[in-house]
């Protein structure tokens, strides 16, 4: 992902760096204006007591549109590239997540909706240029990241990197998904669409690697083990289940055991959307049924798998497992994570091995759960120790069902910005003023996604004021 890069702009993005030091950029330095959004943004300025919580909502939640978006057409149509912030690529999954919580108000903003489509149309043709890239360009003639540039993989004009990661492709479909059902138009399901949604499929199930290791390999000259893969590019050796590989996590960190648990949750729901879409949609029983063989294998091997018997905390979810019965036991910040199995639609929140997994992912037993003066929460290998990720502490207040954390989880966000009143990639346990990626769109957005959410159902919140720590 995006998460956690640390290299220099490249010149091409040196133009387009807003001066976020200033707060929200001024409107003729927007990218794009919702009137949805804006009118959103007014309402909620009157709902949220706190000044500065408000001032963040005004300038966090609209950041991806204001900031990130690059809306045109391609042929009469919609077409939407979008930036992670600091970095002049397209991740599939980071740009789903940025303009997913603007989905729920695309039906009353046409121009909205409009750019919604234009991303999934260009999440289409990505796809279609290489299902295992996590990363593209903007145009096929762009050069792939610095950092990619090296890589010894399959690399095709318009990949920016390559990382197999099963998550990418899941969160191009729930976006794509939740548009459909939010807006009902099937203006973006065309025939390119459906021959991504095959391509998807198709990729899925061969990481299923039931008939060999399939076509994906990957191997980078670097210093950082997390950043390629052992035994010739085809990572770590797991059996093959049923789950699918995963060769990376969200954080693009390379995974230890392959068979990724929450990926592998995100991807059951992939699959059963898919299927709906495939009847729905196109009338395409065979993608259908091609997605539900999947599925039929995929679901048992997950149960029979992915869960482990915790010293401490009972049955619960491994992170990773190989199939040979060994098993990682941790939770990253990136989404899909352990911690966001419900808000992905994996389980109810009060399911109780979701419960127990909870537990364990917020405690010391999780060797990557931080505990410190400013804040306590999930990190990350992918940015070291001592770090928490604001996207865990979003991630766990959209996940509880408890007043009170909830509201420790919003003073823990709203007093640890530097000052800034944005989101960071992370940020010192101890102090927050030494932090990475001040232009981190998804953190942006997802923060003010918690606030919307709060807002309808549990308003009263809202009311609460804090003091500075």
């Amino acid at each position: 992902m995006a998460i956690g890069a640390t290299a220099a702009l490249p010149a091409s993005l040196a133009a387009l760096i807003p001066d976020l030091s200033a707060g929200r950029p001024n409107p003729s330095d927007r990218r794009f204006s919702s009137a949805a959004i804006e009118a959103v943004i007014a309402a909620m300025k009157q709902q949220i007591a706190d000044p500065v919580l408000s001032k963040m909502f005004e300038q966090c939640f609209p950041n991806t549109l204001d900031t990130t978006v690059f809306p045109e057409t391609l042929e009469g149509m919609p077409d939407t590239f979008v930036i992670t912030g600091d970095i002049n690529a397209m991740w599939l999954r980071d740009s789903s997540a940025q303009v997913w919580p603007y989905v729920q108000f695309a039906a009353k903003d046409p121009q909205l909706a409009a750019l919604l489509e234009g991303v999934i149309r260009r999440h289409a043709r990505m796809i279609l240029i290489d299902p295992y890239a996590n990363a593209f360009t903007r145009t096929a003639s762009d050069p792939p990241l610095p950092w990619a540039v090296d890589d010894v993989t399959h690399m095709t004009p318009g990949v920016a990197e390559r990382k197999w990661e099963i998550d990418s492709l899941c969160h191009v479909v729930r976006l794509a998904y939740g548009y459909w059902q939010t807006t009902g138009s099937a203006a973006p399901f065309d025939a390119q669409w459906k021959a991504a949604a095959w391509a998807i499929v198709r990729t899925l199930r061969e990481q299923q690697r039931l008939i060999g290791p399939g076509p994906y390999s990957f191997k980078r000259r670097t210093t950082t083990p997390s950043d390629t893969l052992p035994l010739n590019g085809y990572g770590n050796p797991a059996r093959p289940v049923g789950m699918i590989f995963s060769m990376f996590r969200p954080s693009d960190d390379a995974c230890i055991y392959p068979l990724f648990v929450p990926a592998n949750h995100f991807a059951v729901q992939t699959l059963i959307k898919l299927r709906k879409m495939a009847i729905d949609l196109f009338s395409d029983t065979s993608l259908a049924a091609a997605a539900n063989e999947i599925l039929t294998t995929l679901q048992p091997a997950l149960a029979q798998h992915g869960m482990v018997q915790h010293p401490v905390f009972g049955r619960i979810w491994a992170y990773e497992v190989d199939g040979y019965g060994n098993a990682l036991m941790m939770d990253d910040a990136g989404a899909p994570s352990l911690l966001s199995l419900p808000y992905l639609g994996s389980c109810e929140t009060n399911d109780p091995t979701y419960q127990r997994t909870r537990r364990f992912a917020q405690s010391t037993d999780n060797p990557y759960f931080v505990k410190g003066t400013a804040a306590e929460g999930i990190g990350s290998p992918h940015a070291g120790l001592n770090s928490v990720w604001p996207l865990s502490l979003i991630m766990r207040a959209l996940t509880s069902s408890d007043d009170r954390e909830i509201l420790q989880c919003l003073q823990w966000l709203r007093n640890t910005t530097a000052g800034t009143g944005f989101m960071h990639e992370s940020f010192n346990q101890n102090d927050p003023s030494k932090f990475t990626r001040a232009w981190f769109a998804w953190a942006n957005t997802q923060f003010g996604e918690l606030l919307l959410k709060i807002a309808d159902q549990r308003p009263s919140l809202l009311k609460h004021r804090y003091a500075d720590s």
